[in-house]
């Protein structure tokens, strides 16, 4: 096995915090002046080899095949950085930017394109350093760090290699030798300085900067790991500095290297690749920050089918067309009345009951509107998403449904239903009572849907911004409507003509042109909520769309910056930094790792106690499932700890009354519910 494939065993020798005498191993030793690294579109380490100084042409990148470097684009002047976008590596040689097809369908070697020469840039280039691309674009960006302080700059370069100026030292008068670059989502740009130690954050919608960190004396290579932290290298000190989210200050990772310089994440993800030009080496670092460490180790924990044996009543696998009808199963849930009983609901509008036994054989029907209910496959935000059962249902017999009414495709409705009067174990149809009904919904999509009730004995509504990219019209900063928000409501008292009440306490009461249903904002499509049975706390996993993935603790009133912040990062044109008004997410993840979340529940069962108090969650696309843990005191995530793939995308999460854990998916054999088993 090579070295390189050995990295992710590497995790569990390599220590936290690498001081200067305990630098690990390096992967590569013996190359000449490496400078810049890179992960190929193949998985595999890509490094440029500046070679002996002053000696044109004499410079490489190299691909690492079995722990050896190999050349694979060779008779460079002075290649630094490096990136990777769709099939292309682009290169920055000295004073010009290159675009390399690796592997043309034709003609067999490799294609070298001139994307930018010299003469393209608005100024005569002085020392081209480092580069970023824009991962929706796939515009260039480029550092040219001048000369002795003096004519640095920041370039964007498009696909047809026309270059602009994003800062100079007259946009950025601070400006001293620009050198390391990284996105911050596809609006904004990090940039390190080298001769300062600053890290910037730039607007490429209008080339204003701020400050984000300082003391980095030489900075130079700039890389997030995929959970929203930032490690920035130094060349002249030979440090490596990590910052755990955007606003903290930086924290000494690693030290003793020589020069370190343009640093990559490796494909594990563990580890962050430091190229060390003077001592001609690539060494791993563990992609932790001390002080804020997290557990990523695997649970000794797997998943299984529940209630294997469930024949469901009235589904029939056979359509009319002689298709296979899935079962797509939304909500698991109890009535917390003593019973035992698993209620879930499918995304059609059927409620199937039954006991919490797994040898269960068959279910009853709770409650059957698949009539009233719009779901197709090519519309599949829409449906019965949503289903909460009355705090005191013993007493009240009533149970709170959201979903999508056939009748009127522009809506989503929160209704009541209460029990049968003459089959006290099922609820009456005919019951229904609207209580809340969101109208002109703008598109079919971002529905959200979970609705749960609180310690405080009030319902929460959940519903995204409306739908399509973007937030188009900026519903999750708009007071005026209830799209992008969460919602409480009173159900057990009624007031100004309206099937429910207005909780005095909640935040927005007698705000102007605010709707006082409101309780917190913000928020792109809440991909469900729950409230932690012990605490108290309400969770929601918001799904992102270009980038990141996030886990918000839902607090009165707070503001989660949809559509300024797409997790811990500035999203579009309007897009800002770290601000007061907006509250950050505790997690995120980035769409290398999965690319929608579905958010569960706080574990507080019996079965698995090394699942205490963790938040169990799941990416519907890649199918990942991990348990999170969240330090309340430390205010921080001290662990995310992988569960092993069901190979099976997670749709929902359910807990039964005892407080055990479930996720649904859907399935063409009816067996659709999962739990988790040592």
């Amino acid at each position: 096995m090579t070295r390189y494939l050995s990295l992710a065993l590497l995790v569990l020798a390599a220590p936290a915090i690498a001081p200067a005498a305990e630098l690990p191993k390096p992967l590569l030793e013996g190359l000449v002046n490496p400078e810049s690294v890179a992960i190929g579109t193949d998985g595999k380490m890509y490094l440029s080899v500046m070679g002996e100084p002053g000696k044109a042409g004499g410079g490489s990148i190299v691909r690492i095949d079995n722990g050896k470097p190999v050349a694979v684009v060779s008779d460079l002047d002075a290649p630094k950085g490096i990136a990777f976008f769709g099939p292309w590596i682009f290169i920055v040689d000295k004073t010009k930017v290159l675009r390399v097809d690796l592997n043309p369908r034709f003609g067999g070697g490799v294609k070298v394109d001139m994307l930018a020469p010299a003469n393209a840039f608005p100024v005569p280039p002085v020392a081209l350093n480092d580069i970023a691309i824009d991962p929706e674009s796939g515009t260039v960006f480029v550092s040219d760090s001048g000369a002795k302080g003096t004519g640095g700059a920041v370039y964007s370069i498009s696909f047809n290699g026309l270059v602009k100026t994003v800062v100079n030292e007259k946009t950025l008068p601070a400006l001293n030798e620009p050198n390391g670059l990284a996105m911050d989502g596809a609006s904004h740009l990090l940039l390190a300085d080298f001769g300062t130690g600053i890290l910037y954050r730039i607007k490429l919608a209008d080339g204003s900067s701020e400050k984000l960190a300082d003391g980095m004396d030489g900075a130079d290579g700039v890389t997030w790991d995929n959970y929203g932290r930032l490690f920035v290298s130094s060349w002249k000190t030979g440090k490596l500095f990590g910052i755990p989210k955007p606003g903290a200050k930086p924290v000494l990772v690693a030290e003793g290297f020589q020069s370190a310089a343009d640093t990559c994440l490796d494909p594990t993800g563990q580890f962050i690749l430091v190229p060390d030009m003077k001592a001609g080496t690539l060494t791993a670092i563990p992609a932790q920050v001390p002080g804020f460490e997290v557990d990523t180790s695997a649970l000794p924990i797997k998943t299984e089918v529940a209630f294997p044996d469930l024949k469901w009543a009235g589904w029939n696998t056979d359509a009319e067309a002689g298709k296979v009808v899935p079962l797509r199963p939304i909500v698991l849930t109890h009535a917390n009345d003593g019973s035992n009983r698993v209620f879930v609901a499918t995304q059609h509008g059927v409620v199937h009951a039954f006991p919490n036994d797994q040898k269960a054989t068959e279910t009853k029907l709770f409650l059957d509107i698949q009539k009233r209910v719009q779901y197709s496959d090519q519309t599949n935000e829409e449906g019965f998403l949503g289903m909460a059962f009355h705090p005191k249902f013993k007493e009240t017999g009533e149970v709170f449904v959201f979903y999508t009414p056939r009748a009127e495709r522009t809506a989503n409705v929160v209704s009541r239903f209460r029990l049968s009067k003459t089959d006290p174990t099922a609820l009456d149809p005919e019951s229904e009572e609207e209580v809340l009904r969101y109208t002109k919904r703008p598109f079919w999509n971002h529905d959200g849907g979970t609705i749960c009730f609180g310690p405080d004995g009030y319902l929460y509504i959940a519903h995204g911004d409306g739908g399509a990219g973007n937030d188009p019209h900026d519903n999750g900063q708009t007071l005026s409507n209830w799209f992008g928000k969460i919602l409480r409501i009173d159900i057990d008292n009624k007031a100004d003509g309206k099937n429910y009440a207005i909780p005095k306490d909640n935040p927005f009461v007698g705000v102007k042109d605010a709707k006082p249903e409101i309780y917190a904002y913000g928020l792109r499509n809440v991909w469900r909520m729950s409230f932690d049975r012990k605490t108290g706390q309400l969770w929601a996993a918001d799904v992102g769309q270009n980038l990141f993935e996030e886990i918000n603790l839902i607090t009165k009133g707070g503001n989660y910056g949809w559509n300024r912040r797409e997790g811990l990062h500035p999203f579009g044109a309007r897009g800002t930094g770290v601000a007061k008004e907006y509250i950050e997410p505790i997690w995120e993840y980035n769409h290398s790792i999965g690319k929608s979340i579905t958010g569960g529940t706080v574990y507080r069962g019996k079965a698995l106690p090394e699942l205490e108090g963790h938040y169990l969650y799941a990416d519907y696309v890649t199918s990942k499932v991990w348990a999170l843990k969240y330090d309340e005191k430390a205010g921080r995530v001290t662990a995310n700890r992988s569960i092993k793939d069901p190979a099976k995308p997670v749709m929902s999460f359910g807990e039964d009354e005892p407080g055990e854990l479930y996720f649904l998916t859907v399935s063409n054999t009816g067996k659709g519910i999962y739990r988790f088993v040592k």
